[in-house]
C-alpha cells in the first residue's frame, strides 16, 4: 500500500512509468438513465495551457501527442468498485519538455441532460501505480461532498526539474467537460 494523501497534498511519484487509475460507485440515477463517467488528462505548459489540441487526452483522442499519456479508453458501464474504472498510463521520461504539469479530471457525461451528479458516486479515488511492478505509489480518496458538482479535477502531475510529484487536488465544478476545455485551450 502507498501513501494516503489527503486534499492539498503532494508526494514524490518516483517513477518512470506510471498507471494513473481512478474509480468510483455510480448510485442507481433517478433520471433513469446509465452514469457514463469519463476520465481526462490536460497535459499544460508554463502558461498553464494545452500547446496543442492532441495534449488533451479523452475518449475521443486517446493518445497525446508525444505518445506519453494513453487512456485505457471509456468505461461507460457507470463503475463498480471492482478496482479502476478508467485508467492512463504515463510514460514519464517521455512527455514533452514544454509540459510542465498533467491533470487529471472525470466528468459525467450528459450530466446536465441526465440529471446526475457526485452526489450520486461513492468511493471516488485516483492513485498511481507502477507499472512495471504493480505495486500502488499513492492514492488520493475524495472525500469532499460534491453533491451539485459535475466536473473533479482529481489531481494533478508536476514537472519537478527531472522528477515528477502528484498533488491532491479535489476541485469540482458544476460545469460540463467544455468548461476545462475552454480554460486549458492555447
Amino acid at each position: 500500500m502507498g501513501i494516503n494523501l489527503k486534499k492539498g497534498n503532494t508526494a514524490d511519484v518516483g517513477i518512470s512509468n506510471a498507471v494513473v487509475g481512478l474509480g468510483w460507485v455510480a448510485q442507481e440515477s433517478s433520471s433513469g438513465f446509465d452514469f457514463d463517467l469519463d476520465a481526462s488528462a490536460f497535459m499544460v505548459g508554463d502558461n498553464h495551457k494545452i500547446p496543442d489540441d492532441l495534449f488533451f487526452v479523452f475518449y475521443n483522442n486517446q493518445t497525446s501527442l508525444d505518445g506519453s499519456v494513453k487512456s485505457s479508453g471509456d468505461d461507460r458501464s457507470g463503475g463498480s468498485g471492482d478496482g479502476d474504472n478508467e485508467s492512463l498510463t504515463v510514460q514519464l521520461k517521455q512527455v514533452d519538455p514544454k509540459i510542465k504539469e498533467i491533470i487529471f479530471v472525470v466528468s459525467i457525461y450528459e450530466c446536465m441532460a441526465r440529471k446526475q451528479d457526485f452526489g450520486q458516486v461513492e468511493e471516488a479515488y485516483i492513485r498511481i501505480v507502477d507499472q512495471d511492478t504493480g505495486r500502488e505509489i499513492l492514492r488520493y480518496q475524495l472525500e469532499d461532498d460534491f453533491s451539485g458538482m459535475t466536473l473533479i479535477e482529481f489531481g494533478k502531475l508536476v514537472r519537478n526539474g527531472s522528477s515528477w510529484k502528484f498533488e491532491a487536488m479535489g476541485n469540482a465544478y458544476r460545469k460540463e467537460l467544455d468548461y476545462l476545455v475552454d480554460k486549458y485551450a492555447g
